[in-house]
């Protein structure tokens, strides 16, 4: 585990990133390069622009052309990861799609859609480590559910079961766990910064 950043450090997403933040997904795929990504998806590379902020318009172009099948996805190269953002996609939380991408290789991603339903997962080797909803953390399933209890906590989420657990900031949360578990720290500069290669992921 790395970083110690909390939920409130990623509070600049929605004041700077608020179509992304209204639904996405972001995923993080350790040791591929982003075109070898794109290939491992099955995705026909398309055009490239730098900057998460550049994402969204071609995005839901391709939502008003194709209906969400393909999706389309940005991936940049951070280090020696690969990040993937999806604007009002879930590419990244498909385990029949990324449990394959997953072999040899760490994956960690979570989404969110319009209706607040989201997911987090931690895919690793071929399995599913950690899977849980960041607004109902206090359920975890996965072959290492429970390993990453003091993370989650400080990440900024409310294990708690009951109604008078915080729902404040569990998305910003996830975030920061994964930032934990990957080491990759998302900032405001890299968002604006990024060069991705965009494709056309099929839907499995």
């Amino acid at each position: 585990m790395t970083g110690m950043t909390t939920a409130d450090d990623y509070i600049w997403l929605r004041e700077r990133h608020a179509p992304l933040m209204h639904a996405y997904c972001v995923t993080l795929v350790r040791e591929i390069a982003p075109e070898r990504l794109l290939q491992e998806l099955g995705a026909v590379e398309d055009i490239r622009v730098t900057g998460v902020g550049a994402l969204c318009e071609p995005s839901y172009d391709s939502w008003d052309k194709y209906g969400g099948d393909p999706l389309f996805v940005g991936v940049a190269a951070v280090g020696d990861w690969s990040l993937m953002v999806e604007h009002n996609g879930y590419l990244g939380v498909t385990g029949n799609l990324m449990l394959p991408i997953s072999r040899g290789r760490t994956v960690v991603s979570h989404f969110r859609n319009v209706n607040a339903v989201d997911r987090f997962y931690w895919f690793e080797d071929g399995e599913t480590r950690l899977r849980f909803e960041p607004l109902f953390a206090h359920t975890r399933t996965g072959s290492h559910a429970d390993q990453l209890l003091t993370e989650m906590r400080e990440s900024g989420f409310d294990l708690r079961k009951g109604d008078d657990r915080s729902h404040h900031l569990h998305t910003d949360a996830a975030f920061a766990l994964a930032h934990r578990l990957t080491g990759v720290r998302l900032t405001p500069e890299l968002f604006e910064s990024l060069p991705f290669v965009c494709g056309a992921v099929p839907v499995p």
